[in-house]
């Protein structure tokens, strides 16, 4: 029986990326992001299930878990992905106003412990793997980066499930990239080296298809 892994964020960049190369080796897969003119189009073209999400929300989180389950029977993977960054400055007037502040936050922390609530009881009946983007940034000091504290906490919250875990045959990996090009990259960091989502997807890939007993706890990787 074909594995089936939820992707969120799957409307482009890394999570369309890795849902297509999941679908290559042979997954089902569930589709979830706000837009849903991408998602249906991807989903088309995976032959997969599309499921309008905002993972902020905790009814559609639950949904999007039941209807995966009603429609496949099974959950194996969920790529907890969903996120994004806007630029913030606490000391000056620089970057984003406050207002666009809560979305991030919620979405990025909030979302993705919404995410492992409301899968981790299938995962643990399909002895599966919850995945958690992080980022590079959330491993050091960024001044005045609302967005790396958001990913420090995914961190913290990727150690904590996993500790939770233990002796329940579900594995939880941390992933955290560097600089993606997923064509909203700030002016600044323009000439910057940059991975690929592609790049990202096989790490993703790499973990998930581990042996049942290993555990990647967290993958870095960087432009080199």
């Amino acid at each position: 029986m074909q594995q089936v892994m939820i992707v969120t964020g799957a409307s482009g960049g890394i999570g369309a990326a890795t849902a297509r190369l999941a679908a290559q080796r042979g997954f089902r897969v569930v589709l979830a992001a706000r837009s849903a003119g991408p998602l249906e189009a991807l989903a088309a073209e995976l032959d997969g299930l599309a499921v309008p999400c905002d993972v902020a929300q905790w009814p559609q989180v639950r949904d999007l878990v039941a209807r995966t389950v009603d429609r496949f029977g099974r959950l194996d993977v969920v790529f907890a992905n969903a996120g994004y960054s806007v630029s913030t400055s606490f000391r000056t007037e620089a970057g984003a106003p406050p207002e666009q502040w809560r979305d991030m936050v919620l979405t990025n922390v909030y979302g993705a412990a919404l995410t492992a609530k409301a899968a981790l009881p299938e995962l643990q009946r399909a002895n599966g793997h919850l995945v958690l983007t992080g980022s590079a940034a959330g491993r050091g000091i960024r001044p005045g980066n609302l967005y790396s504290a958001t990913k420090w906490a995914v961190t913290g919250l990727a150690q904590n499930i996993r500790a939770e875990c233990v002796g329940s045959g579900v594995r939880v990996s941390l992933l955290q990239p560097g600089l993606v090009d997923t064509g909203g990259i700030p002016p600044e960091r323009a000439t910057e080296p940059k991975l690929t989502p592609h790049d990202v997807a096989h790490a993703v890939l790499y973990a998930v298809e581990q042996p049942a007993h290993v555990n990647v706890d967290e993958i870095i990787l960087r432009p080199a």
